[in-house]
Formats: C-alpha cells, sequence, structure tokens
C-alpha cells in the first residue's frame, strides 16, 4: 500500500511539473515573451546572429532617432511625475513627513496632542505610484540603453533632454529615501558658525529648522565628510541666508552638479577606449539609480564621482598631473575617491611596465593626493579631524552589509548555543577581515588591470569596496556602476542594469505600509490599484516597450561566423565575448 501511494505520489508531482512547463510555454508564445525563456546554445546563437544583423550606425537623417527615443523618455517622464507625487502624499513613507521639513505634502497636525494623523486612503495610492513609477522608469531606461546600443554613434546631445525630463521631477519633492541632506544642511550651518564638525554633532545647534529634520542617529556624531564638500555645504548655508529649505535645495543643486560633471566627462573616457559615448551615458547618467537616490536624495556621492571621473578623463587625455589633483579634491569630498589617483599613478607611464617601474608612479600621485587633502584641510582649519568619523557608519547595522549580516547571525548562533552575547566582537572580526578581502581582491584587480582594462578593474574595485566595507547603502553601488559603465558590455550591461533596478528597491520603506494599507482601504480602491500593477507588471515584460525600427539590411557591412567566433576569446579589454547586444 506504501509502495502504491510513494508510485502515485510521484506521479502526482510530475504531472503537476509537465502542466506547469505546458502552461509556461503557452503563455510565453502567446504573450510573446519568448525573450524570458531559458536559452539553449543554438538560440543564443541565433539571437546573436540577429542582433549583429540589427545593429545599425546611426547616420544623421536617415536613422529616425526622434521616433525611438521619445516613447521611452516621454514615459519615463511620466513614471517620475509619479514617483514625485506619490512621494508628495501627506504621510508618504519614502519622505519626512514633519512641520517644517518641507514646501508641500505634510501633514495636518493631528487633533489630538502627542498623536499621529490617520494616514487616510492616499498613503496607499501614493505608495503604489512610487513602487509602479519606478519599474516604469527602469523599464523605459532599459530601453534607452538597448536603442543606442543597436545604432552606435548617436549623439550624447541627444540624450541629454531626456536626461533634463526625468530630473526635474526630482528637483522639487521632498529629499527621497534619505535624511542625509538634513544632515549636510545643518552641517553647513555649523560651519558657518565656525562649530567643527568634525569635534560636535549637528545637536550642538540646539532646537531649530537644522536640527529637528536630522535623524537622531547622526546628532551626536562627528561628520565624515572632507573639507572640501563641507566648505561648500557652508557656502550654500550663507547664500541661502541660513534657511533650511533652501539650503536643502541648494544641496540637492550641488548633487547635480556632480551628476552634471560625470555625465560630461564618462562619454569623453568611454571614447578613449574606443567605446561608445551614448551607450556610456544612458548606462551612468540615465540610470535610475542616479536619477532617484543621487539627485532625488541629494547624496554628496554624486559630487565625489563628478570630480573623480572629470580627474581621470584628464589623465585619460594625456594630463595626469591635472588629473590626480582634481582626484585629491574629489578625495576632500569623500575618501573612496582616492583609487582615481592610484590608477592615474599606475597607467603613468604606460602598458608592458613592471609592478616595480609602477611604484615610484603611484606613491608620487598618492602623495599629491594626500597634499591636495591637507591643504585644503589646512585651508579650511579643519585638519584631520574627518578621518576619526569615517567610523560613523559602523553605527548602522545593516543586512545589506553581507559582513555585518554574518556577524549578526554567527552571533546568535553562538548565543543559542549557550556562550554568551558577543555580537560586538563578530562584527569587529567580520567587518576588519572583509575590508581585508576588499583590500587583497582590490591589489589582484590592480595587477591584473593591464589584461582585464584599467577602468574595468578600476570600477569593479570600487564595487568590492562598496559590498565588504561596513556598512552599505543602495546608493553607493553608483560609485562602480558609473566607472564600468565606458566599458561595459555583454554580461557587465547586464549586470549594471539589473543590480540597478534591483538597488533602486532595497531598502526602501513602504512595504510593509503598503500591505497594513491593503486590509484596511477601500477594496475598490485595491482592486484599481492591483489592477494597475498588474498592466504595468505586464508591460514592463513586454519585448518591445519601446517603437520598434528595423535597421536596413545591408547598412552595417558585413559579418560572417568567423567573426562571431572572435567573441568567444576570453578577453576582457576587448570583452569580444560579451558583445552580443542585450
Amino acid at each position: 500500500m506504501e509502495k502504491w501511494i510513494g508510485t502515485n505520489t510521484k506521479r502526482f508531482w510530475l504531472f503537476c511539473i509537465s502542466l506547469l512547463v505546458a502552461v509556461s510555454r503557452f503563455a510565453i508564445t502567446k504573450l510573446g515573451l519568448e525573450h524570458l525563456a531559458p536559452m539553449t546554445d543554438e538560440t543564443r546563437l541565433g539571437k546573436r546572429l540577429r542582433n549583429r544583423e540589427e545593429e545599425e550606425p546611426y547616420l544623421p537623417g536617415v536613422t529616425p532617432l526622434y521616433r525611438l527615443l521619445m516613447p521611452p523618455a516621454i514615459i519615463g517622464f511620466l513614471a517620475s511625475v509619479a514617483i514625485f507625487a506619490g512621494a508628495s502624499f501627506q504621510n508618504s513613507p519614502f519622505t519626512l513627513k514633519i512641520p517644517g521639513s518641507w514646501y508641500f505634502g505634510i501633514p495636518a497636525p493631528s487633533p489630538i496632542q502627542g498623536t499621529m494623523a490617520p494616514p487616510g486612503q492616499g498613503l496607499f495610492i501614493g505608495v503604489v505610484m512610487v513602487y509602479g513609477g519606478m519599474l516604469i522608469l527602469i523599464r523605459a531606461w532599459y530601453d534607452i540603453v538597448k536603442i543606442v546600443s543597436r545604432h552606435p554613434g548617436v549623439p550624447v546631445s541627444r540624450l541629454v533632454p531626456i536626461f533634463v525630463a526625468w530630473m526635474l521631477p526630482m528637483l522639487v519633492v521632498a529629499p527621497l529615501f534619505s535624511r542625509d541632506m538634513y544632515s549636510y544642511a545643518a552641517q553647513g550651518e555649523m560651519m558657518s558658525h565656525h562649530i567643527s564638525p568634525y569635534r560636535y554633532g549637528t545637536a550642538t545647534l540646539g532646537q531649530g529648522p537644522f536640527t529637528t529634520s536630522v535623524d537622531k542617529l547622526w546628532q551626536y556624531v562627528p561628520s565624515p565628510y572632507g573639507p572640501v564638500f563641507l566648505t561648500v555645504d557652508a557656502w550654500i548655508v550663507e547664500a541661502t541666508g541660513h534657511n533650511m529649505l533652501a539650503s536643502v535645495e541648494g544641496l540637492r543643486l550641488l548633487a547635480l552638479l556632480g551628476v552634471t560633471l560625470f555625465g560630461f566627462a564618462i562619454p569623453i573616457i568611454a571614447k578613449t577606449f574606443g567605446r561608445d559615448g551614448a551607450v556610456s551615458f544612458s548606462l551612468a547618467v540615465l540610470n535610475p539609480l542616479i536619477i532617484l537616490h543621487l539627485i532625488g536624495g541629494g547624496h554628496n556621492d554624486a559630487l565625489m564621482l563628478g570630480l573623480l571621473a572629470v580627474g581621470y578623463a584628464l589623465a585619460r587625455k594625456g594630463h595626469p598631473i591635472w588629473g590626480v589633483f582634481v582626484c585629491g579634491v574629489a578625495g576632500a569630498v569623500k575618501v573612496p575617491a582616492i583609487i582615481g589617483s592610484l590608477y592615474i599613478g599606475w597607467e603613468y607611464l604606460g602598458p608592458k611596465k613592471s609592478v616595480k617601474e609602477r611604484i615610484l608612479p603611484v606613491f608620487g600621485a598618492l602623495a599629491l593626493t594626500t597634499v591636495v587633502i591637507a591643504a585644503s584641510a589646512a585651508v579650511v582649519g579643519l585638519g584631520w579631524g574627518w578621518i576619526g568619523g569615517l567610523s560613523n557608519p559602523d553605527t548602522v547595522r545593516s543586512w545589506l552589509d553581507p559582513a555585518t549580516g554574518i556577524a549578526i547571525y554567527g552571533a546568535k548562533f553562538i548565543a543559542l548555543l549557550g556562550l554568551g552575547n558577543h555580537v560586538s566582537i563578530f562584527l569587529t572580526i567580520a567587518r576588519g577581515g572583509g575590508l581585508a578581502l576588499a583590500a587583497v581582491l582590490c591589489y589582484r584587480l590592480l595587477l591584473k588591470s593591464e589584461e582585464v582594462g584599467s577602468l574595468w578593474a578600476m570600477g569593479w574595485s570600487m564595487l568590492l569596496v562598496v559590498v565588504l566595507s561596513p556598512v552599505v547603502q543602495p546608493w553607493y553601488a553608483s560609485w562602480g556602476f558609473v566607472f564600468l559603465a565606458p566599458v561595459a558590455v555583454g554580461a557587465t550591461r547586464k549586470m549594471i542594469v539589473i543590480l540597478s533596478a534591483i538597488s533602486c528597491y532595497v531598502g526602501l520603506p513602504g512595504g510593509r505600509v503598503l500591505l497594513h494599507e491593503i486590509t484596511i482601504a477601500n477594496p475598490w480602491l485595491v482592486a484599481t490599484t492591483s489592477f494597475a500593477l498588474v498592466v504595468i507588471f505586464v508591460l514592463i515584460l513586454l519585448p518591445r516597450f519601446a517603437v520598434s525600427y528595423k535597421p536596413r539590411a545591408e547598412i552595417g557591412g558585413r559579418f560572417d561566423m568567423e567573426s562571431l567566433e572572435e567573441d568567444n576569446s576570453d578577453t576582457d579589454l576587448g570583452t569580444a565575448r560579451e558583445k552580443a547586444i542585450f
């Protein structure tokens, strides 16, 4: 009897699996989702052949670029507006909603002293608008990347209006997904009153508009930011008449300046490597992670990346000394920018040089960077106190950081065994080990940079530092993505697209709020918005979200199987094996 039951159970599960496979194939065929199905070697080869056939260089007056770019550009703009509107709803979990934190979208005071006003039905709609808008923006960006990949040579100037349209709503929304801009403004206020942010936290300012909106976690710790950033921060506060909201908006414009700088430099860097400037611009600047977090959130990482990209571009154009100098200025904004000086020094003597020959230029570049940072600290009069503040992010214990996650769960396991609570020890070991591993891997990439490509090694080094550092924030991933963009093709390009899309959502509030609101919101409202989300999800999966354009057969020149076979060469500098357009 047991044998009969076991045999029939197996048959039942085999039937269910077969039915699921059949239904999946039917759905893929009927909905036009063949691009999501697993590919065999023959299918993959055929796809690469079709991609080669469809690739057509951009020709002014011939390629219908306006018709190709307009649909995703408009859809991306509408998505950005939806995110702005959803985040501006009263009690939206994506922006700070206390009196005085922004010009609009602040909930009315509760009629009962000391209590919060009920969220109301608008919160549910706002959360759906933000998450749905982000999905649509990501898909619109993906289509832009595909279009410029299939038409090499598109002028970067044709993509600038798209960037302007997508980022405009982010200039007027309250600080998005983060309260860091309020901390920046408070530190600028301290600087304007000659109070060192390296010695005191923002709570020193006492009660007032500049401190009310700062996260309590950061009110009693010194600043980890460099003297150049704090100086500019103080200038902005003074220029806005010590108005907190105007200072915050000024800091957002500073972040926009940073994005503009690397938007200008990245295509130049790409061309020095023989790559397409429009593709690199679309990956680095039109990236929703940049639009939403670096501009919407106003993080000073944008200024660091902008200066770092300009410095590296100067070096690639034959001005390494100026390049190191600008990288030093970037390092006086945030420390990770020093990696630019390291790679400029490493490449100073050109290719085919031994490690021994490269040591002197590397030390020279790092010495000049140190002089620039020290000089800026001396001129400002703040000294090196910010180095101690670099450990402040350790205050945050986030599952986003692999080292922290391993330490916390390891400590919990030890505690379950009855061996006591040793979280602090585990954190110290795990985080120290993570940084040591990052240093070893970055050193290996530096040694291999001539084989794999210097910018490729530099971009991955920055990603390794992000992943293995004591704290990880979603927008930190932009450090590596921006510098991988000029040389990213194939698998690397797919990685940037996928991880950028994931990073946009990581750590965001609103998930629990959405689930809670589903249980209490109007059923018709839930049904309508759920249907809208399903429609959005289907649109995201459809392969032809953008207007299709079938290129002429003979415009791009002849190719044959031999040229395709060359794509399998195991090199990453040429990255020939990754050249298929995704």
